[in-house]
Protein backbone atom coordinates (compact mmCIF):
# COMPACT_ATOMS: atom_id res chain seq x y z
CA UNK A 1 0.00 0.00 0.00
CA UNK A 2 3.04 2.49 0.51
CA UNK A 3 3.51 2.59 -3.46
CA UNK A 4 -0.30 3.72 -4.02
CA UNK A 5 0.15 6.66 -1.67
CA UNK A 6 3.75 7.63 -2.39
CA UNK A 7 1.95 8.32 -6.07
CA UNK A 8 -0.84 10.29 -4.65
CA UNK A 9 1.12 12.35 -2.57
CA UNK A 10 3.34 13.08 -5.59
CA UNK A 11 0.27 13.64 -7.55
CA UNK A 12 -1.08 16.39 -5.27
CA UNK A 13 1.97 18.35 -5.08
CA UNK A 14 2.53 18.40 -8.99
CA UNK A 15 -1.13 19.50 -9.31
CA UNK A 16 -0.66 22.12 -6.44
CA UNK A 17 2.46 23.48 -8.31
CA UNK A 18 0.57 23.85 -11.88
CA UNK A 19 -2.73 25.58 -9.79
CA UNK A 20 -0.25 28.22 -8.67
CA UNK A 21 1.34 28.91 -12.37
CA UNK A 22 -2.37 28.90 -13.47
CA UNK A 23 -3.06 31.57 -10.96
CA UNK A 24 0.07 33.88 -11.66
CA UNK A 25 -0.85 33.25 -15.63
CA UNK A 26 -1.94 36.30 -18.11
CA UNK A 27 -4.59 34.27 -19.32
CA UNK A 28 -6.26 31.67 -17.43
CA UNK A 29 -7.42 29.70 -20.90
CA UNK A 30 -4.78 30.17 -22.86
CA UNK A 31 -1.99 28.95 -20.30
CA UNK A 32 -4.23 25.56 -19.40
CA UNK A 33 -4.63 24.90 -22.85
CA UNK A 34 -1.04 25.20 -23.73
CA UNK A 35 0.70 22.77 -20.74
CA UNK A 36 -2.37 20.51 -22.01
CA UNK A 37 -1.16 20.78 -25.32
CA UNK A 38 2.42 19.59 -25.44
CA UNK A 39 1.42 15.96 -23.78
CA UNK A 40 -1.52 15.86 -26.06
CA UNK A 41 0.94 15.92 -28.92
CA UNK A 42 3.07 13.32 -27.50
CA UNK A 43 0.78 10.69 -26.27
CA UNK A 44 -1.04 10.76 -29.55
CA UNK A 45 0.49 7.60 -30.65
CA UNK A 46 0.37 6.08 -27.38
CA UNK A 47 -3.45 6.72 -27.77
CA UNK A 48 -3.71 5.14 -31.56
CA UNK A 49 -1.55 2.39 -31.17
CA UNK A 50 -3.26 1.05 -28.34
CA UNK A 51 -7.05 1.44 -29.98
CA UNK A 52 -5.55 -0.35 -33.00
CA UNK A 53 -3.71 -3.39 -31.21
CA UNK A 54 -6.67 -3.80 -28.91
CA UNK A 55 -9.88 -2.49 -30.52
CA UNK A 56 -12.04 -1.65 -27.45
CA UNK A 57 -16.20 -2.54 -27.03
CA UNK A 58 -18.49 -0.32 -27.96
CA UNK A 59 -19.40 -0.02 -24.32
CA UNK A 60 -15.73 0.72 -23.42
CA UNK A 61 -15.74 3.64 -26.36
CA UNK A 62 -18.80 5.16 -25.54
CA UNK A 63 -17.36 5.71 -21.67
CA UNK A 64 -14.26 7.23 -23.15
CA UNK A 65 -16.23 9.25 -24.80
CA UNK A 66 -18.20 10.29 -21.63
CA UNK A 67 -14.76 11.05 -20.15
CA UNK A 68 -13.68 13.38 -22.72
CA UNK A 69 -16.64 15.54 -22.64
CA UNK A 70 -16.21 15.59 -18.51
CA UNK A 71 -12.96 16.67 -19.47
CA UNK A 72 -14.24 19.29 -21.66
CA UNK A 73 -16.86 20.55 -18.81
CA UNK A 74 -14.04 20.60 -16.18
CA UNK A 75 -11.33 22.64 -18.41
CA UNK A 76 -14.03 25.17 -18.72
CA UNK A 77 -15.01 25.84 -15.36
CA UNK A 78 -11.68 25.44 -14.26
CA UNK A 79 -10.54 27.87 -16.47
CA UNK A 80 -13.45 30.62 -15.49
CA UNK A 81 -12.85 29.58 -11.30
CA UNK A 82 -8.83 30.43 -11.63
CA UNK A 83 -9.92 34.04 -12.05
CA UNK A 84 -12.24 34.39 -8.94
CA UNK A 85 -10.76 34.38 -5.89
CA UNK A 86 -7.35 33.26 -4.06
CA UNK A 87 -5.76 29.97 -4.43
CA UNK A 88 -6.21 29.37 -1.24
CA UNK A 89 -9.76 29.71 -1.19
CA UNK A 90 -10.67 28.08 -4.19
CA UNK A 91 -8.38 25.08 -4.70
CA UNK A 92 -9.68 23.35 -1.04
CA UNK A 93 -13.53 23.82 -2.08
CA UNK A 94 -12.54 22.17 -5.49
CA UNK A 95 -10.64 19.36 -4.32
CA UNK A 96 -13.22 19.02 -1.07
CA UNK A 97 -15.86 18.45 -3.08
CA UNK A 98 -13.94 15.10 -4.21
CA UNK A 99 -12.96 14.10 -1.31
CA UNK A 100 -16.16 13.81 -0.14
CA UNK A 101 -17.99 12.04 -2.94
CA UNK A 102 -15.80 9.63 -4.69
CA UNK A 103 -15.53 7.58 -1.12
CA UNK A 104 -19.41 7.58 -1.58
CA UNK A 105 -19.05 6.10 -4.77
CA UNK A 106 -16.73 3.80 -4.61
CA UNK A 107 -18.24 2.21 -1.50
CA UNK A 108 -21.85 2.16 -3.03
CA UNK A 109 -20.75 1.18 -6.51
CA UNK A 110 -17.61 -0.30 -6.22
CA UNK A 111 -18.09 -2.54 -3.33
CA UNK A 112 -14.93 -0.58 -1.64
CA UNK A 113 -14.66 0.08 2.30
CA UNK A 114 -13.83 2.21 4.74
CA UNK A 115 -12.67 1.79 8.07
CA UNK A 116 -14.37 3.94 10.85
CA UNK A 117 -10.96 5.74 10.90
CA UNK A 118 -11.10 6.74 7.52
CA UNK A 119 -14.72 8.28 8.15
CA UNK A 120 -13.49 10.49 11.12
CA UNK A 121 -10.22 11.26 8.19
CA UNK A 122 -13.34 12.69 5.82
CA UNK A 123 -14.89 14.59 8.32
CA UNK A 124 -11.57 15.95 9.57
CA UNK A 125 -10.68 17.22 6.03
CA UNK A 126 -14.32 18.31 4.78
CA UNK A 127 -14.29 20.80 8.31
CA UNK A 128 -10.88 22.01 7.57
CA UNK A 129 -11.73 22.17 3.70
CA UNK A 130 -14.95 24.43 4.79
CA UNK A 131 -13.19 26.47 6.76
CA UNK A 132 -9.88 27.10 4.74
CA UNK A 133 -12.84 27.86 1.64
CA UNK A 134 -13.69 31.23 3.85
CA UNK A 135 -17.71 30.31 3.78
CA UNK A 136 -18.86 32.60 6.00
CA UNK A 137 -16.18 34.53 6.54
CA UNK A 138 -16.17 38.62 5.33
CA UNK A 139 -13.44 39.62 2.86
CA UNK A 140 -12.43 41.62 0.22
CA UNK A 141 -14.19 40.26 -2.95
CA UNK A 142 -12.35 39.72 -6.31
CA UNK A 143 -12.47 42.16 -8.79
CA UNK A 144 -15.12 39.48 -11.03
CA UNK A 145 -17.51 39.34 -8.08
CA UNK A 146 -20.54 41.97 -7.55
CA UNK A 147 -20.29 43.00 -4.17
CA UNK A 148 -24.09 44.11 -4.46
CA UNK A 149 -25.47 40.60 -4.18
CA UNK A 150 -24.69 37.59 -2.11
CA UNK A 151 -24.21 35.33 -4.96
CA UNK A 152 -21.17 38.09 -6.23
CA UNK A 153 -19.74 36.89 -2.95
CA UNK A 154 -19.94 32.82 -2.87
CA UNK A 155 -19.72 33.13 -6.60
CA UNK A 156 -15.81 32.05 -6.83
CA UNK A 157 -16.81 28.95 -4.14
CA UNK A 158 -20.09 27.48 -6.13
CA UNK A 159 -17.79 27.51 -9.61
CA UNK A 160 -15.36 25.66 -7.40
CA UNK A 161 -17.94 23.73 -6.21
CA UNK A 162 -18.98 22.72 -10.17
CA UNK A 163 -15.23 22.13 -10.75
CA UNK A 164 -15.55 19.73 -7.66
CA UNK A 165 -18.62 17.72 -8.58
CA UNK A 166 -17.10 17.74 -12.24
CA UNK A 167 -14.12 16.25 -10.67
CA UNK A 168 -15.54 13.79 -9.07
CA UNK A 169 -17.59 12.36 -12.11
CA UNK A 170 -14.79 12.50 -13.95
CA UNK A 171 -12.48 10.76 -11.99
CA UNK A 172 -15.29 7.51 -11.53
CA UNK A 173 -15.63 7.22 -15.01
CA UNK A 174 -12.15 6.82 -15.19
CA UNK A 175 -11.57 4.29 -12.94
CA UNK A 176 -14.01 2.35 -15.27
CA UNK A 177 -12.32 3.08 -17.86
CA UNK A 178 -8.88 1.79 -16.49
CA UNK A 179 -10.62 -1.42 -17.07
CA UNK A 180 -10.23 -1.58 -20.72
CA UNK A 181 -7.02 0.52 -21.42
CA UNK A 182 -3.59 1.52 -19.85
CA UNK A 183 -3.16 4.54 -17.74
CA UNK A 184 -1.34 6.12 -20.58
CA UNK A 185 -3.70 5.60 -23.09
CA UNK A 186 -6.61 6.88 -20.85
CA UNK A 187 -4.29 10.29 -20.05
CA UNK A 188 -4.28 10.97 -23.61
CA UNK A 189 -8.10 10.73 -23.68
CA UNK A 190 -8.81 13.13 -20.89
CA UNK A 191 -6.27 15.40 -22.36
CA UNK A 192 -8.18 15.67 -25.69
CA UNK A 193 -11.43 16.80 -23.65
CA UNK A 194 -9.49 18.98 -21.68
CA UNK A 195 -7.68 20.82 -24.63
CA UNK A 196 -11.27 20.55 -26.46
CA UNK A 197 -13.24 22.54 -23.58
CA UNK A 198 -10.79 25.61 -23.98
CA UNK A 199 -10.09 25.54 -27.83
CA UNK A 200 -12.92 28.47 -28.45
CA UNK A 201 -12.15 30.35 -26.44
CA UNK A 202 -8.36 30.59 -27.08
CA UNK A 203 -9.40 31.14 -30.36
CA UNK A 204 -11.38 33.99 -29.45
CA UNK A 205 -8.52 35.92 -27.05
CA UNK A 206 -5.86 36.20 -29.94
CA UNK A 207 -3.56 36.29 -27.25
CA UNK A 208 -1.42 33.41 -27.55
CA UNK A 209 1.73 34.68 -28.33
CA UNK A 210 1.77 37.08 -25.66
CA UNK A 211 1.09 34.18 -23.12
CA UNK A 212 3.68 32.22 -24.32
CA UNK A 213 6.00 35.70 -24.43
CA UNK A 214 5.56 36.11 -20.99
CA UNK A 215 5.32 32.76 -19.40
CA UNK A 216 7.25 30.33 -21.56
CA UNK A 217 8.82 28.58 -18.94
CA UNK A 218 6.10 28.10 -16.35
CA UNK A 219 4.27 27.01 -19.54
CA UNK A 220 6.68 24.04 -20.06
CA UNK A 221 7.19 23.55 -16.59
CA UNK A 222 3.50 22.93 -16.30
CA UNK A 223 3.39 20.61 -19.49
CA UNK A 224 4.84 18.11 -17.24
CA UNK A 225 3.26 19.01 -13.93
CA UNK A 226 -0.19 19.17 -15.22
CA UNK A 227 -0.48 15.69 -17.42
CA UNK A 228 2.02 14.17 -14.88
CA UNK A 229 -0.20 14.73 -11.36
CA UNK A 230 -3.06 12.47 -13.14
CA UNK A 231 -0.87 10.36 -14.53
CA UNK A 232 0.46 9.34 -11.23
CA UNK A 233 -2.76 9.29 -10.13
CA UNK A 234 -4.29 6.65 -12.66
CA UNK A 235 -1.09 4.54 -11.79
CA UNK A 236 -2.30 4.72 -7.95
CA UNK A 237 -5.83 3.43 -9.02
CA UNK A 238 -4.37 0.92 -10.45
CA UNK A 239 -2.92 -0.57 -7.14
CA UNK A 240 -5.19 0.51 -4.67
CA UNK A 241 -9.22 0.60 -4.08
CA UNK A 242 -10.89 4.10 -5.20
CA UNK A 243 -12.12 5.22 -1.51
CA UNK A 244 -8.63 4.48 0.38
CA UNK A 245 -6.67 6.60 -2.35
CA UNK A 246 -8.76 9.30 -3.25
CA UNK A 247 -8.73 11.85 -0.34
CA UNK A 248 -5.19 11.36 0.02
CA UNK A 249 -5.10 13.31 -3.28
CA UNK A 250 -6.12 16.29 -1.54
CA UNK A 251 -2.72 16.81 0.33
CA UNK A 252 -2.90 18.86 -2.42
CA UNK A 253 -4.86 21.44 -0.76
CA UNK A 254 -1.86 21.97 1.51
CA UNK A 255 0.60 22.68 -0.79
CA UNK A 256 -1.83 25.13 -2.44
CA UNK A 257 -2.46 26.86 0.55
CA UNK A 258 1.16 27.34 1.53
CA UNK A 259 2.10 28.29 -2.55
CA UNK A 260 -0.79 30.86 -2.30
CA UNK A 261 -0.18 32.28 1.30
CA UNK A 262 3.63 32.06 1.31
CA UNK A 263 4.64 33.29 -2.72
CA UNK A 264 1.05 34.54 -4.13
CA UNK A 265 1.14 37.02 -0.62
CA UNK A 266 -2.66 35.97 -0.01
CA UNK A 267 -4.48 36.93 3.09
CA UNK A 268 -5.62 35.15 6.11
CA UNK A 269 -2.67 33.28 5.81
CA UNK A 270 -2.08 31.91 9.71
CA UNK A 271 -5.67 30.83 9.77
CA UNK A 272 -5.25 28.78 6.51
CA UNK A 273 -2.28 27.19 7.84
CA UNK A 274 -4.00 25.45 10.36
CA UNK A 275 -6.50 24.57 8.50
CA UNK A 276 -4.52 22.59 6.39
CA UNK A 277 -2.86 21.08 9.43
CA UNK A 278 -6.19 20.00 10.07
CA UNK A 279 -6.83 18.47 7.03
CA UNK A 280 -3.35 16.55 7.25
CA UNK A 281 -4.14 14.70 9.99
CA UNK A 282 -7.46 13.72 8.44
CA UNK A 283 -4.97 12.55 5.36
CA UNK A 284 -2.92 10.63 8.01
CA UNK A 285 -6.10 8.76 9.21
CA UNK A 286 -7.02 7.77 5.67
CA UNK A 287 -3.90 6.38 4.24
CA UNK A 288 -2.90 4.72 7.17
CA UNK A 289 -5.54 3.58 9.09
CA UNK A 290 -8.65 4.32 6.48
Amino acid sequence: MLLPILLVLASGMCHAVWSMFTKRSLNKSIFLWSIMMVSTVLLLPVLLIELWTQPLAAGAYALLLLSVALQALYSWLLSITYEMGDLSQIYPVMRGTSTLLIPLIGVIFLKESLSVYGWIGICCMLGGFAVLSGIGARRRLPASSDPGTPLGYYTPILMALCVGLCTTCYVFVDKLNLQHMSPLALLEVTNIGFVAGLTPAVLRSRKLLEEWRRNKFTILLGSVLNPGSYLLFLFALQQAPLAHISPLREIGTIFATLLGVLLLKERQGVRRMICSVVIFCGILLIGIWG
